[in-house]
This record gives C-alpha cells, sequence and structure tokens, in this order.
C-alpha cells in the first residue's frame, strides 16, 4: 500500500517563463503589418474624400468649409500615424518559445501578456497563410485547446518552412501526451 504524501512545493525553486529566450517574429512580418496599414489608409482617406464630396454636392459644404477639411485629414492622418507607431512597438515585444512540456507565446503593447500552453492540453494545430503573408513566404501557426471555438495562440509571421517544421513538433508533442 502506497503512502499519500502532499509535499509543499518551493515556489522559488520553479522554472521561470520570463527568463526564457523568446524567438522574434520574422522581419519580413513588419512589412505585411506595412501593408495592412497602407491598404487600410488609402480605405480611410477614400471614405473620408467621399463623405466630403457628397458633403459639398448635397449639402452644399456645410461641414466642409477649407479649415473643417484640414481639421478632418489632419486628425485621420494623426491616427493612423499613431497606429503606425504603436504597431511598431508592438511588433517588437512579440515571440514566441517552445519548452519540454509547453508553448509560449508573448504579446502586449502597456502590459506584457505571456500565454503557456501545455503540450497536453492542445487539441489542434493549424498552419494559416494570408495572401499578403503568402507573398513574403510567411505563415501563422494557431494552436487550439479543448472547449474553445477560436484559438488561444496565434503566432504570425514565421517562416512557411519553419512554421510547417513547428507544426510538425507539436503534433509529435500531443501524440506523445496521448
Amino acid at each position: 500500500m502506497e503512502i499519500f504524501t502532499n509535499e509543499v512545493t518551493d515556489i522559488n525553486n520553479l522554472p521561470k517563463y520570463e527568463e526564457v529566450q523568446f524567438t522574434n517574429l520574422h522581419p519580413l512580418y513588419w512589412k505585411v503589418i506595412l501593408v495592412k496599414i497602407m491598404i487600410i489608409s488609402i480605405a480611410s482617406f477614400s471614405v473620408l474624400g467621399f463623405i466630403m464630396y457628397f458633403d459639398v454636392t448635397y449639402n452644399k459644404g456645410i461641414l466642409n468649409s477649407s479649415d473643417y477639411k484640414f481639421q478632418k485629414f489632419a486628425g485621420l492622418l494623426i491616427i493612423i500615424l499613431m497606429y503606425f507607431f504603436f504597431s511598431k512597438l508592438s511588433f517588437k515585444k512579440k515571440g514566441f518559445a517552445f519548452r519540454n512540456h509547453d508553448v509560449l507565446y508573448r504579446h502586449g503593447l502597456i502590459a506584457t501578456n505571456t500565454i503557456i500552453i501545455p503540450y497536453n492540453r492542445i487539441q489542434n494545430i493549424t498552419l494559416q497563410e494570408g495572401v499578403i503573408s503568402r507573398l513574403y513566404g510567411l505563415a501563422k501557426i494557431e494552436i487550439f485547446t479543448a472547449g474553445e471555438s477560436s484559438s488561444d495562440i496565434n503566432i504570425p509571421g514565421i517562416e512557411k518552412l519553419q512554421a510547417e517544421n513547428i507544426k510538425q513538433l507539436l503534433m509529435g508533442k500531443i501524440q506523445k501526451e496521448l
């Protein structure tokens, strides 16, 4: 008969995820982000121009004085520049790592979030290639756990061959855990 023991774990000896060496996203992924920002900017300025055109045409320019036009465009430009700036800061903070028993993903701008998922909780792994990412040879790994309809971790900006290798690694880890 086995004797039950329940020893106290010294929390000072636990592994610290903060000390893990994270892999940054591929540098080409920044170009993917820039293309997306450019598309959003063009669409936003087009919509603003469209709204201003119809304001002049149908409302006789009530809200379309030259000062007000400048304020609209300047405001939109400031928002886009802020989006660019925060996207760059966020890009630099993102990273991922694989340890013996879990996968880690770090992201965030103001508060850095680190998601840690043990391999035995992973149910599915998908590899996604967006239109823009595919042009740069990049892919995104999505990791799903039980009970969630959306992925728990999305790791974008990984070279496609490396993403396929990561998917194989994770599939092997999942099968070992079963």
